[in-house]
């Protein structure tokens, strides 16, 4: 029997495109500075300021409150960011392990996987799982997922038609790297 709710962790960590590739990176080097995430992850200073801000809005990334000028921050992971960071780094492998480029992930993306992954492999079942997404962004996420090669959708003969998704050989390495 599937489970019936989703992983919050997963669903936090797809709030913004950039939070593993950010985490992962923070938990490799134990901390950087605002230019050197810049540069290794390829991020307008925009984009990085809103994921450092989320980070830091959920408790996962603070400042380095020993270190640096207050014109050159230095971030570190906080206690319940290294756990998150653990996570998102494991992610962050299988999607190097698979080809994805680094914040290919859209907000739904990890929990679809992972919710086809457990077990839920119709619209219905997923839109009960991933309850506060709309049916226009689950669609979209499956559409891309299978895009990218992750998600099969098998459309069944009956009347209505109806569809079943699964996970692809390069889904499955995802979604174990969800559990």
């Amino acid at each position: 029997m599937p489970s019936s709710t989703p992983d919050p962790l997963l669903i936090q960590l797809g709030s913004h495109r950039w939070l593993v590739p950010l985490l992962a990176d923070l938990a490799a080097h134990r901390g950087a500075r605002f230019v050197e995430l810049i540069h290794r992850l390829g991020l307008s200073r925009d984009s990085l300021t809103r994921t450092l801000d989320a980070a830091a809005t959920i408790g996962w990334v603070q400042r380095n409150p020993g270190h640096g000028h207050p014109l050159r921050p230095e971030y570190v992971l906080t206690e319940v960011g290294a756990a998150a960071a653990a996570r998102a780094a494991t992610i962050n492998e299988a999607q190097v392990a698979i080809g994805l480029p680094p914040g290919a992930a859209t907000r739904w993306t990890l929990p679809l996987v992972a919710g086809i992954g457990a077990g839920h492999d119709r619209f219905n079942a997923l839109s009960r799982l991933l309850a506060p997404a709309t049916p226009r962004a689950l669609s979209q996420g499956l559409t891309t997922l299978g895009e990218r090669g992750l998600v099969r959708r098998e459309v069944i003969d009956m009347r209505p038609p109806t569809s079943r998704y699964g996970l692809t050989e390069r889904g499955q390495v995802l979604a174990g790297a969800c559990r």
